[in-house]
């Protein structure tokens, strides 16, 4: 009798996970379904970054990429194709992911990475923000190395179909409402947001005083993060790319030189590359009027901002 207790809880332990497994078989191939069909919203912008980027002058970076790099003087004034794959809140882990999945394909002219100016510090931040890669890491081995920094687990944890996407499911629902008819995302939004060249305008004028920052003197920072970003210029440089690591403007008072500033012009210059710090751009800084807030510059200061970036594109080209 007892065997044949201790039979039926195996029975039902076995049907139990065969029932698991099952379902998160068919909840997350529903989900990759309904992630790939997307054609346009910031989840979408991922895919045609990793996959589908054919464009000259590609620029990478956080949210300061998205908002300080206007793209039709880009387009205008150098004569090539642009599009823009920053993410906000992202940093080199996500870029030099995103790089490697390009340079697979083709080779950028121009790349410009939005250096932050604490772009090295280490954060746990900075790894959990790598979930969108997640989606990606089965069909494209070249990041499996960079998503496994995210955790000593995440290789296992990514046996799972739903996993990739479990914290993604209200952006996915949002990225197919035109496959559900719902009116509030209509098509006009959907075109906006596929003819932006991956730029986002911010029209707001910032009309606080400078703030005095000596907040982050002293971080301890990221190995990978280091690592990450050395292999990013590398990578660039053995490709031919023409590569720019750019400080975009912030409107602070930076009572301190950022550790991650000090390093990161000391390894571009190791491989000769161009590290231009705007941070600090007088110019710019005694404009308030060009700022949205104190680290994101409106639309009408990313064209002012655009166009000394190209003079010195141009210029380098020239001495060429």
């Amino acid at each position: 009798m007892k065997n044949n207790g201790h039979q039926k809880i195996l029975l039902k332990l076995f049907f139990f996970l065969t029932t698991l497994v099952l379902l998160d078989f068919i909840i997350g191939s529903l989900l990759n379904y309904f992630y790939f069909k997307q054609k346009s919203g910031f989840l979408y912008r991922t895919t045609y970054a990793i996959e589908k980027t054919t464009e000259d002058v590609i620029i990478f970076g956080s949210s300061t990429a998205t908002h300080d790099y206007y793209p039709d003087i880009f387009k205008e004034r150098l004569r090539l194709s642009y599009y823009n794959v920053g993410r906000d809140g992202n940093t080199i882990l996500y870029d030099y992911a995103v790089l490697k999945c390009m340079l697979k394909r083709y080779t950028p002219k121009i790349v410009i990475l939005d250096f932050d100016i604490n772009e090295f510090k280490k954060t746990q931040e900075a790894y959990d923000r790598m979930t969108p890669l997640l989606p990606y890491y089965k069909t494209h081995p070249e990041i499996r190395p960079i998503v496994d920094l995210k955790s000593p687990y995440e290789k296992y944890k990514l046996l799972s179909k739903i996993y990739p996407y479990n914290s993604l499911i209200v952006s996915i629902f949002g990225g197919n409402v035109e496959y559900f008819n719902i009116e509030y995302f209509n098509k006009r939004q959907r075109k906006r947001d596929m003819n932006s060249d991956g730029y986002f305008p911010l029209i707001s004028i910032w009309r606080q005083p400078k703030r005095n920052d000596s907040a982050f003197i002293n971080y301890q920072l990221d190995g990978n993060k280091i690592k990450l970003y050395t292999h990013f210029l590398e990578d660039c440089v053995s490709s031919k790319t023409e590569l720019y690591v750019v400080c975009s403007p912030v409107f602070i008072n930076q009572n301190y030189v950022s550790p991650s500033i000090t390093l990161g012009k000391e390894i571009a210059k190791r491989y000769a590359v161009n590290f231009l710090d705007y941070s600090k751009d007088s110019t710019i800084l005694n404009a308030p009027k060009l700022f949205a807030d104190m680290v994101h510059l409106n639309n009408e200061g990313a064209k002012l901002f655009s166009n000394k970036l190209i003079d010195k594109i141009i210029s380098d080209a020239v001495k060429k």
